[in-house]
């Protein structure tokens, strides 16, 4: 059975930082791209970054460049989403979700196979 289960959200002041993990059982990591989406309230989801199935390629939407990063332990079958800076436009449900890709990575929400069940990030002071 395939499940993705996201942790690390909360809440945390301005410029303040997260580090969100997804965690992936039920498949083998090495045929599957990952990506971290986002969804505000009364917005659309949105995609936020993406890592290919061996980690050497990634992609970040432009609002989170600079501030965000993405990497995997397929050891551990594992993928991280580092956040620092945050500011209250980062206040979203966080979802990870994989995609049957094994070159490259997408942050196409249709495209993605599996998805998580999402974890809270608030940003306030």
């Amino acid at each position: 059975q395939v499940q993705l289960v996201e942790s690390g959200g909360g809440l945390v002041q301005p410029g303040g930082s997260l580090r969100l993990s997804c965690a992936a059982s039920g498949f083998a990591p090495d045929y599957y791209a990952i990506g971290w989406f986002r969804q505000a309230p009364g917005k659309e989801r949105e995609g936020v970054s993406c890592i290919s199935s061996s980690g050497g390629s990634t992609t970040y939407t432009d609002s989170v460049k600079g501030r965000f990063t993405i990497s995997r332990d397929n050891a551990k079958n594992t993928v991280y989403l580092q956040m620092n800076s945050l500011t209250p436009e980062d206040t979203a449900v966080y979802y990870c979700a994989a995609d049957r890709q094994l070159v490259g990575c997408t942050v196409v929400a249709r495209r993605m196979d599996y998805w998580g069940k999402g974890t809270l990030v608030t940003v306030s002071s």
